[in-house]
């Protein structure tokens, strides 16, 4: 190398930045955040809330059913499908795309919002490429002056970069989340759910055994009250001497209406995760009859899943995942596609019309040879 070629260089075509900085982003409501920084104070936890056997319901069906749902690419202009790169539908290569997906869902309806970690980026568009998805419980928010926008982010207490490589992929909720705003429901059907494990060990008002004689020490006390617990489960009838008696405190399951108080907030947590009431079982809820069991799915769509797909797909439309001219959408057709004998009849007409050719039909179908 010659002694003008260490001051004269070649210069290099710039390098596309398709960063979307987490940084600066604006605060929609302070609900979800408690001090500076932010450390998730809900009303109720996540273990409350899938203890609770309408939320773990809910969750599975709306969860479950949008990870199943494969994202497709369409040009904006002429809505012809795209192939999308693999980060759309296998975000994270190490686990299954589903799984990425149904953790990413929860996290919009529980907390409000969800985090992906970027793991790498093409070279050549600096776009992501892969992802790993973070608990919200493990990120942290801090805020400017007027507590309106979040200057950076922290994972483990750590800083992480607002663009580029461990950055943050931010997905922004419809609202402050399930456990936040539902919570003290969400605790009344978890205080329930115990109320009724308790009753099933002992479903008899709580007894109390009274010594008329002495006072009896600590030991024999736990040994009296063990061999009482141990008899009532091999026999119902009890036989006690003058020196003891049975009093009862409190009030049976029926007396206490359990079932009519369970039954009540199944009903309050489907409307507050916004699911109708007859997928979840609740008795109180309208049945699901056979006249409107075909529109099942259109209903759960509307009522329940579009508010967290809508949050998905816009944010995986932005410059940092693919092109400005393509936009990232769930493929409904697949989920809602009828049975055998519907889809053979609009298959009919549309290659009666012209829309559609036999190859085109067979190609939909997966009936290539």
């Amino acid at each position: 190398m010659g002694l003008l070629d260490r001051f004269s260089f070649k210069a290099q075509a710039p390098k596309p930045n398709n960063d979307v900085a987490a940084s600066l982003a604006p605060v929609p409501t302070l609900d979800i955040f408690y001090g500076i920084p932010t450390n998730f104070n809900f009303s109720a936890t996540r273990e409350q809330a899938m203890s609770v056997p309408t939320i773990a319901r809910a969750r599975g069906i709306i969860c479950s059913s949008i990870a199943a749902i494969p994202i497709i690419l369409r040009d904006k202009t002429t809505g012809a499908r795209v192939d999308p790169p693999r980060v759309l539908n296998d975000p994270d290569p190490r686990i299954p795309g589903s799984a990425s997906y149904v953790w990413t869902a929860e996290d919009l309806l529980f907390y409000g919002y969800a985090y992906w970690q970027v793991r790498s980026l093409f070279a050549d568009t600096n776009r992501v490429r892969e992802v790993e998805r973070i608990n919200p419980l493990r990120v942290s928010a801090f805020l400017n002056a007027n507590s309106t926008e979040i200057e950076y982010y922290t994972v483990d207490n750590l800083a992480v970069p607002n663009s580029g490589i461990n950055s943050l992929v931010v997905f922004y909720g419809n609202d402050e989340g399930l456990l936040r705003r539902s919570g003290s429901t969400i605790r009344a059907g978890a205080e329930l759910e115990r109320a009724t494990a308790m009753y099933a060990r002992e479903p008899f008002p709580t007894m109390v055994l009274k010594s008329n004689g002495a006072s009896l020490p600590a030991d024999r006390i736990t040994k009296l009250l063990d061999s009482w617990a141990q008899a009532r489960r091999t026999r119902a009838t009890a036989f006690l001497n003058s020196d003891v008696s049975l009093e009862s405190v409190g009030f049976d399951p029926e007396k206490l209406q359990l079932a009519a108080a369970r039954n009540h907030i199944a009903t309050e947590l489907s409307r507050a995760i916004g699911i109708p009431a007859y997928f979840t079982d609740s008795p109180t809820g309208s049945s699901m009859t056979y006249s409107n069991a075909t529109l099942a799915k259109e209903s759960l769509l509307n009522f329940s899943l579009i508010p967290l797909m809508t949050s998905i797909e816009q944010r995986l439309s932005m410059s940092d995942f693919v092109a400005s001219s393509t936009q990232a959408k769930f493929d409904l057709d697949y989920y809602l596609r009828g049975s055998a004998m519907e889809r053979a009849q609009v298959y009919e007409v549309l290659n009666r019309v012209g829309a559609l050719t036999p190859e085109e039909i067979r190609i939909k179908e997966e009936m290539t040879l």
